[in-house]
């Protein structure tokens, strides 16, 4: 059986030779179209026309999303370089194509590594491991079970090795890759997902720990408010524009996340909610992936929602709002639920647990409940927070921040850290508690106040 092959090399000097040698399906593949750029090779795979594609490094716009709806379209990839062209190459290899050759590899060898691709993605469609590319679009085959999963993207991994110039920015107080993300996460409603986050991470940075802290919320970041940040600051989306692009190493890592306090780091938000299409899956996954390398915990606050039903709204393939969440999610080695300890807060929390658990299998949360107090609550809000939460959503263990809304009005009214502003408040010290859990350091001893407040 002959494969059908996409060809978008156009412009390079080898691209007659390449498709006369294919030419006749000796090898078991033959050119069916010769695609003058990248959105003629991305219209002639939805068609279904070919089954393969062979791109080259230097075909305009391509990027990791290009990849993604090639590989929706089931469509399996293999990049082409001009021989000698180590920089082609690795870009090749970092927006994470399997198989990447020389343009002088002689046909039969193509051909092998087009069936390669095609069993990998194959593979990947049994085990229903679509990783990005089930993410980042919705895609309204997906709903009609008889027609197959979508195809996987490739790996997409961001292994590169270090170089020279990227290792002037790793702190030598922990091994490369060896980095853990925390993601937080909680439902709709405000309940403190930003605070605390910015706590921990300003806990963990102030304990010497390095720290980046990540504003992933596609709906209403804030992180660059509540330090004080300009809106205009680069940040995460200038981050995952050069991963998309394969240009994103530890260096460029580094000049985009600019440090707030010693030890701390931080990839501001997106300034208005229509820029969520900058926050693609595929490229969040480079951008956590290189974080390990950068900061011993990566801290990300994300946006609420886990909703997964978008191609039930659209008759094409469209990208999806909540794969910046979900992929975070995913990736996290901590997911960190956070609600509001009120009624409306605490029933909401409880459903949004379940739809945690069906989205990321197997996770286990720390929950968090804000705004701890007895006015709304009883007399004994802990203890009938604590049983509300075992009896309807079978957690056991729970932290709890109290409800001390001066020196956070303080630490928001002056862009800056709590720790900074009222280091001996309640709310603070029970932040640097559930940080030096996560650090696996005892929590430090709570100071008994001299005064009490009017």
């Amino acid at each position: 059986m002959t494969v059908p092959l996409l060809a978008a090399v156009s412009g390079a000097s080898w691209e007659a030779d390449l498709v006369a040698a294919l030419e006749g399906g000796a090898d078991g593949v033959t050119v069916v179209r010769r695609c003058v750029d990248l959105a003629d090779l991305l219209a002639a795979a939805a068609a279904g026309t070919g089954r393969a594609a062979l791109v080259s490094a230097d075909l305009r716009r391509l990027d990791q999303d290009a990849l993604i709806r090639l590989a929706l379209a089931h469509v399996a990839v293999v990049g082409l370089f001009t021989p000698g062209d180590d920089v082609a190459e690795a870009r090749l290899r970092v927006l994470g194509l399997d198989q990447v050759l020389p343009a002088d590899t002689p046909p039969h060898d193509i051909a092998a590594a087009v069936a390669s691709s095609l069993a990998g993605a194959q593979r990947r469609r049994a085990s229903n491991d679509g990783g990005s590319a089930l993410l980042s679009y919705g895609d309204p085959a997906a709903a009609l079970t008889d027609l197959g999963s979508t195809a996987a993207v490739p790996n997409g991994s961001n292994g590169q090795a270090l170089s020279a110039e990227s290792t002037g920015w790793l702190d030598p107080m922990f091994e490369p890759g060896t980095g853990r993300l925390v993601a937080v996460w909680g439902p709709t409603g405000a309940p403190g997902r930003t605070t605390v986050a910015v706590g921990i991470a300003g806990e963990l940075a102030l304990a010497g720990v390095p720290t980046l802290l990540a504003d992933a919320d596609t709906y209403g970041g804030s992180v660059a408010q509540v330090l004080g940040f300009l809106d205009e600051a680069p940040g995460l989306a200038a981050a995952a524009r050069l991963a998309n692009l394969g240009q994103l190493d530890l260096a460029a890592l580094a000049r985009v996340a600019p440090t707030a306090a010693p030890h701390l780091r931080v990839l501001t938000g997106i300034s208005r909610a229509e820029r969520w299409t900058e926050l693609r899956p595929a490229a969040l996954e480079a951008v956590w992936s290189l974080a390990r390398s950068l900061a011993a915990f990566t801290v990300v606050d994300c946006g609420f929602s886990l909703e997964q039903d978008e191609e039930l709204s659209f008759d094409t393939a469209a990208p999806r709002r909540n794969g910046a969440t979900l992929a975070t999610l995913l990736a996290a080695d901590t997911v960190i639920a956070v609600g509001a300890a009120d009624p409306v807060g605490l029933q909401r929390l409880v459903r949004a647990l379940g739809d945690l658990s069906e989205a990321v299998p197997g996770v286990n949360p720390v929950v968090v409940l804000t705004k701890v107090r007895s006015g709304v609550v009883g007399t004994e809000p802990r203890k009938q927070l604590a049983e509300a939460l075992e009896r309807y959503a079978g957690v056991h263990d729970v932290t709890f921040l109290p409800y001390d809304r001066e020196p956070l009005d303080d630490a928001l009214r002056q862009g800056r850290m709590l720790a900074d502003v009222a280091p001996e408040s309640v709310v603070r010290q029970a932040l640097a508690g559930l940080a030096a859990t996560l650090d696996g350091r005892p929590p430090p001893l709570r100071r008994r106040r001299l005064l009490r407040r009017g």
